[in-house]
C-alpha cells in the first residue's frame, strides 16, 4: 500500500512539472489540400491537361504513359 502511495506521488509531481505552454498540435489528414484542392497526402496533383486533380501513377495506366514523374508533367503540361 505504502508503495502504491509513493507511486501516486511520485505521478502527480510528473505530471505538474508539465507545461502548458507545449501543446501539441496535430494537423488533420487531407488538409493539405494545394491551391487547386489537390490532396497531396492522398496522391493527388494537378494535370492542367484534364484539368482536374490526378494520381499520377493512375493516370499513367489510364492513357498509357510511363509512371514517372518527369512523364507525369511532360504529359499535364502539354500545351
Amino acid at each position: 500500500m505504502r508503495k502504491n502511495a509513493c507511486l501516486l506521488m511520485v505521478s502527480l509531481l510528473v505530471l505538474a512539472s508539465c507545461s502548458d505552454d507545449e501543446v501539441l498540435t496535430f494537423e488533420r489528414v487531407g488538409a493539405d489540400k494545394d491551391e487547386h484542392g489537390c490532396i497531396g497526402s492522398a496522391g493527388y496533383a494537378w494535370c492542367a491537361k484534364t484539368e482536374q486533380c490526378e494520381r499520377p501513377w493512375e493516370l499513367a495506366e489510364k492513357v498509357s504513359v510511363e509512371n514517372t514523374k518527369e512523364a507525369f508533367e511532360a504529359y499535364c503540361n502539354e500545351g
